[in-house]
Protein backbone atom coordinates (compact mmCIF):
# COMPACT_ATOMS: atom_id res chain seq x y z
CA UNK A 1 0.00 0.00 0.00
CA UNK A 2 1.22 3.57 -0.59
CA UNK A 3 0.91 6.20 1.80
CA UNK A 4 -0.09 9.83 2.28
CA UNK A 5 0.16 12.45 3.89
CA UNK A 6 3.27 14.47 5.48
CA UNK A 7 6.44 13.35 6.95
CA UNK A 8 5.69 12.49 10.55
CA UNK A 9 8.05 14.19 12.96
CA UNK A 10 7.65 11.24 15.46
CA UNK A 11 7.45 7.41 14.61
CA UNK A 12 6.25 5.06 18.05
CA UNK A 13 6.58 1.49 17.76
CA UNK A 14 6.46 -2.15 19.83
CA UNK A 15 8.88 -4.06 19.91
CA UNK A 16 7.95 -7.91 20.18
CA UNK A 17 5.73 -9.12 17.43
CA UNK A 18 6.25 -5.25 15.78
CA UNK A 19 9.56 -4.77 14.87
CA UNK A 20 11.16 -7.67 16.84
CA UNK A 21 10.32 -11.66 15.43
CA UNK A 22 9.88 -14.61 17.68
CA UNK A 23 13.07 -15.50 18.04
CA UNK A 24 14.88 -12.39 18.85
CA UNK A 25 16.26 -10.56 15.76
CA UNK A 26 15.57 -7.07 14.05
CA UNK A 27 16.20 -7.12 10.71
CA UNK A 28 18.65 -5.19 8.61
CA UNK A 29 16.01 -3.61 6.74
CA UNK A 30 14.27 -2.23 9.83
CA UNK A 31 17.67 -1.28 11.90
CA UNK A 32 18.30 0.77 8.18
CA UNK A 33 14.47 2.16 7.88
CA UNK A 34 14.83 3.57 11.74
CA UNK A 35 18.46 4.75 11.41
CA UNK A 36 17.40 7.33 8.14
CA UNK A 37 14.25 8.39 9.89
CA UNK A 38 16.27 8.93 12.81
CA UNK A 39 18.78 10.62 10.65
CA UNK A 40 16.06 12.63 9.25
CA UNK A 41 15.54 14.18 12.41
CA UNK A 42 12.43 12.17 13.43
CA UNK A 43 11.65 11.14 16.91
CA UNK A 44 12.00 7.49 17.35
CA UNK A 45 9.94 5.83 20.65
CA UNK A 46 10.85 2.24 21.52
CA UNK A 47 6.51 1.71 23.45
CA UNK A 48 6.71 -1.65 24.92
CA UNK A 49 5.60 -3.82 27.72
CA UNK A 50 9.20 -5.02 28.32
CA UNK A 51 10.60 -3.66 31.80
CA UNK A 52 14.20 -2.17 31.32
CA UNK A 53 16.10 -5.25 32.26
CA UNK A 54 14.81 -6.08 28.90
CA UNK A 55 16.09 -3.03 27.10
CA UNK A 56 20.16 -3.80 26.46
CA UNK A 57 19.36 -5.65 23.21
CA UNK A 58 17.42 -2.55 22.09
CA UNK A 59 19.86 0.15 23.26
CA UNK A 60 22.59 -2.43 21.59
CA UNK A 61 20.98 -2.49 17.77
CA UNK A 62 19.96 0.90 17.91
CA UNK A 63 21.85 2.97 19.30
CA UNK A 64 19.07 5.76 19.40
CA UNK A 65 15.43 6.76 20.44
CA UNK A 66 13.65 7.08 23.51
CA UNK A 67 11.51 4.79 25.83
CA UNK A 68 8.72 4.31 26.92
CA UNK A 69 8.45 0.94 29.14
CA UNK A 70 6.11 -1.78 31.40
CA UNK A 71 3.21 -0.49 28.71
CA UNK A 72 3.24 2.95 29.51
CA UNK A 73 4.25 3.00 33.23
CA UNK A 74 7.69 4.15 32.63
CA UNK A 75 9.40 6.84 30.80
CA UNK A 76 13.18 5.25 30.34
CA UNK A 77 16.38 6.88 29.03
CA UNK A 78 17.37 3.87 26.17
CA UNK A 79 21.01 5.50 26.12
CA UNK A 80 22.02 5.73 29.43
CA UNK A 81 19.58 2.84 31.10
CA UNK A 82 18.13 4.77 33.60
CA UNK A 83 14.28 5.50 34.62
CA UNK A 84 13.31 8.93 34.05
CA UNK A 85 9.72 9.08 35.41
CA UNK A 86 7.02 6.11 36.44
CA UNK A 87 3.61 6.25 37.46
CA UNK A 88 3.26 3.37 39.82
CA UNK A 89 0.30 1.38 41.25
CA UNK A 90 -0.09 1.60 44.84
CA UNK A 91 0.28 -0.93 47.37
CA UNK A 92 -2.68 -1.18 48.60
CA UNK A 93 -4.18 -0.90 45.10
CA UNK A 94 -2.25 -4.31 44.11
CA UNK A 95 -3.75 -6.00 47.19
CA UNK A 96 -7.24 -5.04 45.87
CA UNK A 97 -6.12 -6.30 42.68
CA UNK A 98 -4.68 -9.40 43.80
CA UNK A 99 -7.87 -10.08 46.25
CA UNK A 100 -10.76 -9.46 43.41
CA UNK A 101 -8.66 -11.66 40.63
CA UNK A 102 -8.86 -14.58 43.30
CA UNK A 103 -12.11 -14.21 43.88
CA UNK A 104 -13.20 -14.04 39.94
CA UNK A 105 -10.51 -16.13 37.92
CA UNK A 106 -9.80 -19.42 39.05
CA UNK A 107 -6.30 -21.11 39.23
CA UNK A 108 -4.60 -17.12 38.73
CA UNK A 109 -0.70 -16.63 40.32
CA UNK A 110 1.20 -13.30 40.29
CA UNK A 111 3.88 -11.67 39.96
CA UNK A 112 5.36 -7.78 40.79
CA UNK A 113 7.64 -5.55 39.58
CA UNK A 114 8.97 -2.62 40.98
CA UNK A 115 12.81 -1.06 40.78
CA UNK A 116 15.24 -3.57 39.39
CA UNK A 117 12.84 -6.56 41.01
CA UNK A 118 10.54 -8.98 40.26
CA UNK A 119 9.00 -11.21 42.68
CA UNK A 120 6.87 -14.05 41.61
CA UNK A 121 4.18 -16.71 43.91
CA UNK A 122 5.73 -20.40 43.54
CA UNK A 123 3.23 -21.28 41.22
CA UNK A 124 4.24 -18.50 38.87
CA UNK A 125 5.37 -19.62 35.78
CA UNK A 126 8.28 -17.26 35.09
CA UNK A 127 8.80 -18.16 30.76
CA UNK A 128 10.92 -15.42 30.10
CA UNK A 129 12.50 -13.90 33.76
CA UNK A 130 13.84 -17.77 34.35
CA UNK A 131 16.44 -17.11 36.57
CA UNK A 132 15.28 -13.69 37.85
CA UNK A 133 13.86 -14.79 41.37
CA UNK A 134 14.06 -18.61 41.62
CA UNK A 135 12.35 -19.14 44.74
CA UNK A 136 9.46 -17.58 44.87
CA UNK A 137 6.69 -17.23 47.97
CA UNK A 138 3.34 -18.81 48.31
CA UNK A 139 1.48 -15.81 48.47
CA UNK A 140 2.23 -12.49 46.20
CA UNK A 141 0.75 -10.31 49.31
CA UNK A 142 4.10 -11.22 50.94
CA UNK A 143 6.34 -8.95 48.90
CA UNK A 144 3.83 -6.32 47.84
CA UNK A 145 5.83 -3.50 50.31
CA UNK A 146 6.53 -0.81 47.29
CA UNK A 147 4.45 1.00 44.55
CA UNK A 148 4.37 -0.97 41.54
CA UNK A 149 5.31 -0.40 37.70
CA UNK A 150 3.82 -3.31 37.09
CA UNK A 151 1.91 -6.78 38.25
CA UNK A 152 1.46 -9.66 36.21
CA UNK A 153 -1.09 -12.31 36.21
CA UNK A 154 -0.63 -16.46 34.90
CA UNK A 155 -4.06 -18.83 34.52
CA UNK A 156 -1.48 -21.34 35.81
CA UNK A 157 -3.95 -24.03 34.60
CA UNK A 158 -4.46 -23.22 31.34
CA UNK A 159 -8.46 -23.49 31.72
CA UNK A 160 -8.34 -18.96 30.15
CA UNK A 161 -6.67 -17.33 27.18
CA UNK A 162 -5.39 -14.00 27.48
CA UNK A 163 -8.18 -12.52 25.77
CA UNK A 164 -10.93 -14.50 28.26
CA UNK A 165 -9.40 -13.24 31.09
CA UNK A 166 -9.08 -9.78 30.37
CA UNK A 167 -12.65 -9.74 29.33
CA UNK A 168 -13.47 -10.78 33.47
CA UNK A 169 -10.47 -8.60 34.88
CA UNK A 170 -11.30 -5.49 33.09
CA UNK A 171 -14.77 -5.66 34.17
CA UNK A 172 -13.67 -6.41 37.90
CA UNK A 173 -10.75 -3.68 37.82
CA UNK A 174 -12.63 -1.38 35.97
CA UNK A 175 -10.94 1.76 37.75
CA UNK A 176 -8.73 0.61 39.72
CA UNK A 177 -6.06 0.23 37.29
CA UNK A 178 -5.58 -0.20 33.47
CA UNK A 179 -5.16 -3.82 32.61
CA UNK A 180 -4.47 -5.59 29.19
CA UNK A 181 -2.43 -8.15 27.82
CA UNK A 182 0.32 -8.61 24.99
CA UNK A 183 -0.30 -12.52 23.90
CA UNK A 184 -3.02 -13.93 22.38
CA UNK A 185 -2.21 -17.53 22.81
CA UNK A 186 -1.31 -17.16 26.47
CA UNK A 187 -3.05 -16.99 29.67
CA UNK A 188 -1.59 -13.80 31.03
CA UNK A 189 -2.53 -10.30 32.43
CA UNK A 190 -0.64 -7.14 32.86
CA UNK A 191 -1.21 -4.44 34.76
CA UNK A 192 -0.42 -1.01 35.15
CA UNK A 193 -1.77 2.02 37.38
CA UNK A 194 -5.39 3.71 36.72
CA UNK A 195 -5.06 5.84 33.82
CA UNK A 196 -1.62 4.24 32.72
CA UNK A 197 -1.32 2.57 29.20
CA UNK A 198 0.71 3.02 25.98
CA UNK A 199 -0.79 5.92 24.58
CA UNK A 200 -1.62 8.04 27.18
CA UNK A 201 2.31 8.00 27.74
CA UNK A 202 2.93 8.45 24.04
CA UNK A 203 0.61 11.16 23.70
CA UNK A 204 2.16 12.71 27.27
CA UNK A 205 5.56 12.90 25.69
CA UNK A 206 4.33 13.71 22.04
CA UNK A 207 2.94 17.00 23.45
CA UNK A 208 5.92 18.18 25.56
CA UNK A 209 7.94 18.06 22.75
CA UNK A 210 5.03 20.06 21.12
CA UNK A 211 3.30 17.18 19.10
CA UNK A 212 0.20 16.08 18.40
CA UNK A 213 -1.49 13.31 16.82
CA UNK A 214 -1.27 14.57 13.50
CA UNK A 215 2.32 14.62 13.73
CA UNK A 216 2.55 11.28 14.98
CA UNK A 217 2.67 7.80 13.30
CA UNK A 218 2.65 4.25 15.51
CA UNK A 219 2.70 0.65 14.85
CA UNK A 220 1.41 -2.30 17.02
CA UNK A 221 0.09 -5.79 17.48
CA UNK A 222 -1.97 -6.84 20.68
CA UNK A 223 -4.12 -5.10 23.10
CA UNK A 224 -1.34 -2.95 24.71
CA UNK A 225 -1.01 -1.56 21.65
CA UNK A 226 -4.51 -0.71 21.06
CA UNK A 227 -4.47 3.28 22.97
CA UNK A 228 -1.54 4.22 20.44
CA UNK A 229 -2.94 2.90 17.74
CA UNK A 230 -6.10 4.74 18.28
CA UNK A 231 -4.07 8.06 19.33
CA UNK A 232 -1.73 8.49 16.39
CA UNK A 233 -2.91 10.15 13.20
CA UNK A 234 -1.51 7.38 11.21
CA UNK A 235 -1.16 3.93 12.56
CA UNK A 236 -1.00 0.55 11.08
CA UNK A 237 -1.62 -2.61 12.92
CA UNK A 238 0.35 -5.49 12.02
CA UNK A 239 -1.12 -8.22 9.72
CA UNK A 240 0.14 -11.20 11.57
CA UNK A 241 -1.25 -9.67 15.25
CA UNK A 242 -4.20 -9.94 17.27
CA UNK A 243 -7.44 -10.23 14.99
CA UNK A 244 -9.13 -7.17 17.05
CA UNK A 245 -6.07 -4.44 16.27
CA UNK A 246 -7.53 -3.18 12.64
CA UNK A 247 -10.16 -2.12 14.42
CA UNK A 248 -8.03 0.57 16.33
CA UNK A 249 -5.40 1.13 13.50
CA UNK A 250 -6.08 3.49 10.72
CA UNK A 251 -4.12 0.78 8.71
CA UNK A 252 -2.83 -2.40 8.21
CA UNK A 253 0.67 -3.34 7.64
CA UNK A 254 2.77 -6.56 6.04
CA UNK A 255 3.52 -9.24 8.93
CA UNK A 256 6.41 -8.33 11.13
CA UNK A 257 8.45 -10.98 9.74
CA UNK A 258 8.07 -9.44 6.17
CA UNK A 259 9.70 -6.22 7.28
CA UNK A 260 5.86 -4.45 7.77
CA UNK A 261 7.16 -1.51 9.57
CA UNK A 262 10.28 -0.84 7.69
CA UNK A 263 8.16 -1.03 4.24
CA UNK A 264 6.12 1.51 5.83
CA UNK A 265 8.67 3.53 7.06
CA UNK A 266 10.62 4.13 3.79
CA UNK A 267 7.39 4.95 2.67
CA UNK A 268 6.94 7.38 4.94
CA UNK A 269 10.55 9.01 4.74
CA UNK A 270 9.73 9.81 0.59
CA UNK A 271 6.87 12.21 1.73
CA UNK A 272 7.22 16.01 1.98
CA UNK A 273 7.63 17.81 5.45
Amino acid sequence: MSVAGTRPKLIATDLDGTIVADYGIISERTLAAFKKAHEMGIEIFFVTGRPPRWMAEIRESFGFGNAICANGAMLYDLINAKVIEQWLIPVDVQMEVVDRLRKTIAGVNFAVEFDRHFHREKNYNARWDIGVDNVGVDFIEELMTEPAFKMLVRCGNGEYTSDQMLEIAQKELNGIVTVTHSNATDSLLEISAAGVSKGETLAKMAARAGLGPDDCVSFGDNPNDFSMLSWAGRSWAMSDGHPDAPKYSKFIAEPHQQDGVAKIIEQLLELPA
